[in-house]
């Protein structure tokens, strides 16, 4: 049995870990910057937002054809139950936040752009329905901060305090 991820699950992994840095950096940072750049920042953040779904949904079928490599040592029934229920928090979210963002995009009536395209929108604006969106969209976002966070730490607690493969599963291979 392998020991780690395959590198197509190692690979999305990092990858949408990327993308979610430069997506949220995109809002975040958006205010520092001249208000004529705010629509570079957007597409910046809707393109972030789409490509983080694609590869959400891609490792979510790639994982349902790929079982996890096993944890050595083998940690206590209820962590793996923590960590499935974790794993599963973090695919809801990284594949709502995006449909919710783009269904409120739609939903305003007017141009939007991703990856540099004029995507399509709603001939009639749909204002109330795009600001509940947007109150979801932005409510779920602000979770996954803390979500990452204690991703992250699960990971840096596996590896340095109760010592075991879990984070080296992730870890992409030495050449």
């Amino acid at each position: 049995m392998r020991d780690k991820y395959s590198s197509l699950q190692i690979g999305i992994h990092w990858l949408v870990f990327l993308l979610v840095v430069i997506t949220y950096a995109a809002m975040e940072l958006r205010g520092f910057f001249p208000r004529e750049y705010r629509p570079i920042f957007n597409m910046v953040h809707v393109s972030g937002g789409i490509s983080i779904l694609i590869l959400m949904v891609t490792r979510l079928l790639v994982r349902l054809k790929q079982p996890a490599p096993p944890i050595v040592p083998k940690p206590k029934p209820w962590m793996t139950g923590m960590a499935h229920l974790g794993h599963l928090i973090i695919f809801v979210l990284f594949i709502v936040l995006p449909v919710l963002g783009l269904v409120m995009m739609y939903n305003r009536g007017n141009p939007w752009m991703a990856f540099g395209i004029i995507m399509p929108y709603a001939s009639v604006a749909n204002f109330e329905l795009a600001d509940n969106l947007k109150e979801y969209h932005e409510l779920l976002a602000n979770i996954g901060y803390y979500v990452i966070g204690l991703h992250a730490l699960a990971a840096l607690m596996h590896h340095y305090l109760w010592k075991d493969n879990t984070l080296l599963r992730m870890m992409p291979r030495k050449k």
